[in-house]
């Protein structure tokens, strides 16, 4: 059983939380720090992406004509062990790999193979966790002031940790994500309306918007540029526009997609519908900022409770309290001497 040398809180050694506090936070200020100053293009990982979609297409069409197309997913020997195994144990089940690979893309992630080491890693960390539990919290003893009761519940936050981590980590992806799409949405329309007006395809129109968009909006831009491509190889048009809802989890995208649509089949002027939708999308967009305006004071009511009456009284009483304090104690002016 370790003790702890120094000074205790709740039974944790404050001397060592906070030296590994420190160390992690002259890290990050290195990490900021070189980030500054080592300044990459955020478009050169997006372009190699897309080429390799815009190859898989082609390698796609060109199969098509042959005997059955072959899959398109980039395959490796690990991934299939995975498979493999998760197959054996009857955990892999087809619904559940379409969920993932669908969350894998509105998250920015194209390779769908990942969709089995993400089932994977559901089954394998939360072993990994409560075994790293089991060891610090019973065998080493790390928190020996702790109850079993403690013990206990921390074994299972690090048992669900290790379950829901994959999850909420691409959650969270694909939200950050999909507010970036949404931001840059109303502008990409406008600039769609410009090129329809000037006579641009649909294709050439998609390629220019991602041209445009993709130092501001490098999401937006990545997932035009991709459905661009999609457009001069896919055999139906449609799919590609099916695709782009696909990977963009949001209402507007799939306005614009369906739209889309129906210019492709009936021949509807693009200009004037897109035009509308943008009206549209900035309308709500304004009408979001000002919710969030009017929710503020709301929000602001505890911590102003909490945390900045007090400080004010404090501030505007204090002096008050201290004078009465030692009026009655006989220390001021008027006191006994």
């Amino acid at each position: 059983m370790i003790s702890p040398s120094g000074p205790t809180l709740l039974g944790v050694d404050v001397i060592l939380v906070g030296s590994v506090l420190a160390g992690i936070a002259a890290a990050a200020m290195v990490y900021a720090i070189y980030n500054a100053v080592t300044v990459r293009d955020p478009m050169a990982k997006r372009v190699k992406s897309l080429n390799a979609r815009r190859e898989e297409l082609k390698s796609g069409i060109i199969k098509a004509s042959g005997r059955k197309r072959q899959s398109l997913v980039r395959r490796s020997e690990t991934t299939d062990k995975m498979k493999e195994k998760l197959e054996g144990m009857k955990v892999l089940q087809e619904s559940q790999v379409k969920i993932i690979q669908q969350k894998l893309a509105q998250a920015g992630y194209r390779n769908k193979e990942l969709a089995v080491m993400v089932i994977f890693a559901r089954m394998v960390l939360p072993i990994v966790f409560g075994f790293i539990g089991v060891v610090v919290l019973y065998w080493v003893e790390f928190f020996p002031e702790w109850g079993s009761f403690k013990r206990f519940m921390a074994f299972a936050l690090l048992v669900v940790a290790g379950y829901k981590g994959p999850e909420l980590f691409l959650k969270n992806k694909a939200k950050k994500r999909t507010d970036a799409v949404r931001k840059g949405l109303p502008d990409a329309l406008d600039l769609l309306v410009i090129c329809a007006e000037a006579g641009l395809t649909v294709d050439a129109a998609f390629n220019r918007v991602a041209k445009e968009l993709g130092r501001a909006y490098p999401e937006l831009g990545d997932e035009f540029a991709l459905t661009a491509i999609e457009l001069s190889f896919l055999t139906e048009r449609r799919q590609a526009f099916e695709n782009f809802a696909y990977r963009v989890d949001l209402d507007a995208v799939r306005g614009v997609v369906t739209t889309m649509i129906q210019t492709e089949r009936y021949g509807t002027p693009l200009a004037s519908a897109l035009r509308v939708l943008s009206a549209e999308f900035r309308n709500e967009r304004m009408m979001r900022a000002e919710e969030k305006a009017a929710r503020l004071p709301a929000i602001m009511t505890v911590p102003l409770i909490l945390f900045i009456l007090p400080v004010l009284f404090i501030v505007i009483l204090g002096p008050a309290a201290c004078s009465i304090s030692d009026a009655f104690s006989g220390d001021g002016p008027g006191g006994a001497s």
